[in-house]
């Protein structure tokens, strides 16, 4: 019960300001940019194709569903930040940690409800998204099944995303050095596979593994693999410990 507290007062917060309307406004606004751009390009093609007699692969999957995922993702790494800047640091400015870490709840219970409340909103915004592929329906029928797999992928990568930028939050009290440097450690973790593709080495092969994007690979495809799953929820698991040991340095200065 404090952790669904703590969310739902975070939940609040975030449409007291303008950060939840503001991120899921661009959401919304390039989703639907990706969407209707990879639309007209497969109705384009489709009818070339038709025009010159040649057969075309009406695979609405491959042509619209994948990239869409995949784009998606890329706009994922730039908006996390703005969701979990204000977690730690807001509350460190108000001086309303103080209060917090005086309560009678828990550290656990606290960056529980506050990365539930994160993990909602990201939910929602990719709710969201997904009502443009809905539309699909109304005019070929695609797959669904790759097409809920890829959402989960992006819904653990997500929570993944959003326990890392807890923990760059507990460590200052500045919104924007939040929101930078998390933008910076996750876009490291994006591009880090690209040591892989210099050599095969282990060592190469060891920082490929811990790329957040290639992990995405298996879920667009529509396939589960147990150790991307296992990766994303090590990751969650990971930032929040490490958010709980910011909390205790918070508690033990205080």
């Amino acid at each position: 019960m404090n952790i669904l507290t703590i969310c739902n007062k975070e939940m609040q917060s975030y449409f007291r300001s303008p950060i939840a309307y503001t991120v899921i406004a661009l959401w919304a606004l390039i989703g639907g940019f990706f969407f209707y751009f990879g639309l007209s390009f497969f109705v384009q093609r489709s009818m070339e194709g038709a025009m010159t007699g040649q057969s075309f692969p009406m695979d609405i999957n491959e042509w619209i569903v994948r990239p869409l995922l995949s784009n998606v993702n890329v706009v994922a790494l730039f908006l996390i930040p703005m969701i979990t800047m204000r977690l730690f640091a807001e509350e460190k400015r108000s001086g309303t940690m103080e209060l917090l870490i005086t309560s009678p709840l828990k550290d656990l219970e606290i960056i529980m409800g506050k990365w539930l409340a994160a993990v909602v909103l990201y939910a929602a915004m990719l709710g969201l998204s997904l009502l443009n592929l809905l539309t699909l329906y109304a005019y070929g029928k695609p797959d669904w099944k790759p097409m809920m797999i890829g959402y989960l992928g992006l819904l653990l990568q997500g929570g993944g995303m959003l326990a890392i930028g807890a923990f760059i939050s507990a460590c200052t009290k500045n919104q924007i050095v939040a929101a930078v440097g998390g933008f910076g450690v996750l876009l490291l973790l994006w591009v880090i596979s690209w040591a892989s593709s210099l050599d095969n080495s282990t060592f190469s092969r060891v920082l490929g593994y811990l790329s957040i994007n290639d992990h995405l690979e298996s879920f667009s495809k529509g396939v589960l693999d147990s150790k991307d799953i296992v990766f994303y929820v090590t990751l969650t698991i990971l930032g929040l410990f490490l958010t709980g040991r910011a909390m205790e340095s918070i508690r033990w200065r205080a």
